[in-house]
């Protein structure tokens, strides 16, 4: 699967912004990949949050991912769920969703990495890179050197997350990224559009030293 930058909705840091609008914004500075999650809001506030960006990135031909609620997936035809290391086992997942839909897992070591890639997941997230307060229950930073270790040694596509800001996305790159996300950079912006189109010009510097 091929993409560039990936948003997390996060709403604590667009508080009274719309939902739909701010990943809209970030569709148009070159977003390629959404991914819903919310961990504070009912199963149903989910799934019409989940329903409205299914509009949205079938609008733009985007595929969207919905963090840890595999229902909601299904429901209303997500492209695929982003897993953490203590949601429902990757091979389980598939047995639900299929073969067809898109499978990310969240890693933090190597072993994790290789685990993920051996189990069949379409990409990894690796991170977090740097501290980050967009995720309560984050592990401490896993810093470049593990960006470097899955660039040499993984062949899916993985994806640098955590604390990644426009100031500091070129030290990511260095290491070997080719896919960057990011949550309160892009979605906490006052120009959201403007935010990603930077992520974008930078990641595209990179693009053809690291393939």
């Amino acid at each position: 699967m091929e993409f560039s930058l990936y948003a997390i909705t996060g709403e604590e840091f667009h508080q009274g912004r719309d939902l739909v609008e701010v990943m809209e914004e970030a569709i148009l500075g070159g977003v390629d990949i959404i991914q819903l999650r919310d961990k504070n809001s009912s199963k149903n506030e989910i799934l019409e949050k989940a329903k409205k960006l299914r509009v949205l990135t079938e609008k733009y031909n985007v595929p969207f991912i919905v963090n840890d609620h595999i229902d909601i997936a299904i429901a209303v035809g997500a492209d695929g769920v982003h897993l953490g290391q203590g949601d429902l086992p990757l091979l389980e997942a598939r047995k639900i969703l299929g073969n067809d839909k898109i499978i990310g897992i969240s890693t933090h070591h190597i072993s994790e990495a290789r685990k993920a890639e051996r189990d069949g997941a379409d990409y990894i997230g690796v991170g977090p890179v740097f501290p980050t307060k967009s995720k309560k229950d984050v592990v401490d930073p896993v810093t470049t050197r593990y960006v470097r270790q899955v660039a040499s040694e993984i062949s899916i596509p993985f994806v640098a997350i955590g604390g990644i800001k426009v100031h500091n996305v070129e030290e990511v790159l260095q290491a070997g990224a080719t896919r960057i996300c990011a949550i309160s950079e892009i979605v906490g912006s006052t120009t959201v559009k403007e935010t990603c189109e930077q992520f974008i010009d930078k990641i595209a510097k990179y693009k053809g030293v690291n393939q």
